[in-house]
């Protein structure tokens, strides 16, 4: 849920200031035109209106998914914009239901795989909560956000399984390479590293196992991650790149270099 977790940090969650739906599709529709990366796209509102004419797009239990797809071969990151509404839209749902939460996404040709995932990691949530109830009475925005970042903090947790298996099998073709004769004594090994901090532990995802797990144990970790600077653990040096605040969670990337 990389895109709503985006929209969250950049500001795009918004409380709908009316009920109308198709009022509240088009301000929704003008916070993802705005985003610099597109660079202005007024033909965007438009687009999303008539598709959504053509197909109603509540998944029902308060949820709408609105989406416009860009040009054919176009590239970029999936983008969304949330919108919440205690009063609840009249949106023509399956269900009947009045619809709470409106997550409208804008779908490069590159990313339609990552957009199904998306609804889907959003539908599981919705589904493990029991429905959107501590949405649809929530008393504020703060409030709405809170419970938004639990459920991607979910799906995060729900994909590391799955992730350290890629991770076991990419160290397999690391060791591969580093086993072969290569002629180059002394080559450096640079990999990527993610770390996310909760408040009781922290995850790491990294092709080196053996690194993850250790700096999964190392306790000083998250007060090193704060500085925002370079360190070394394990024989390598960690360089930051970025990292993004979420209240109680925070998530940093960083290269770790090792030289050979």
């Amino acid at each position: 849920m990389k895109s709503m977790l985006n929209a969250l940090q950049e500001g795009r969650l918004i409380e709908l200031p009316d009920t109308d739906k198709e009022k509240s599709l088009k301000l929704l529709a003008h916070l993802i035109e705005a985003i610099p990366d597109l660079g202005g796209n007024p033909e965007l509102e438009e687009a999303m209106l008539a598709r959504e004419r053509v197909q109603n797009t509540a998944l029902g239990v308060g949820v709408a998914c609105p989406h416009v797809r860009a040009a054919s071969g176009s590239g970029g990151e999936l983008l969304c914009a949330v919108g919440w509404t205690p009063a609840g839209i009249d949106y023509g749902a399956p269900d009947g239901k009045k619809v709470h939460l409106v997550v409208m996404y804008y779908i490069p040709d590159s990313q339609k795989g990552t957009y199904l995932k998306e609804v889907s990691a959003l539908a599981n949530a919705i589904r493990k909560e029991g429905g959107i109830q501590s949405i649809a009475s929530a008393e504020d925005l703060g409030s709405v956000r809170e419970r938004l970042l639990d459920w991607v903090q979910a799906a995060i947790d729900a994909s590391v399984p799955e992730a350290k298996a890629r991770m076991i099998r990419l160290e397999a073709r690391q060791a591969a390479v580093e086993a072969a004769p290569s002629g180059a004594p002394g080559a450096v090994q640079v990999l990527p590293l993610t770390v996310v901090t909760l408040p009781e532990r922290h995850i790491v995802l990294c092709a080196n196992r053996e690194l993850a797990e250790l700096l999964e144990r190392d306790e000083t970790l998250p007060a090193a991650l704060k500085a925002k600077t370079q360190f070394n653990r394990g024989g390598y040096q960690l360089v930051f790149r970025c990292a993004a605040d979420f209240d109680s969670r925070s998530l940093y990337e960083y290269l770790a270099v090792k030289a050979g």
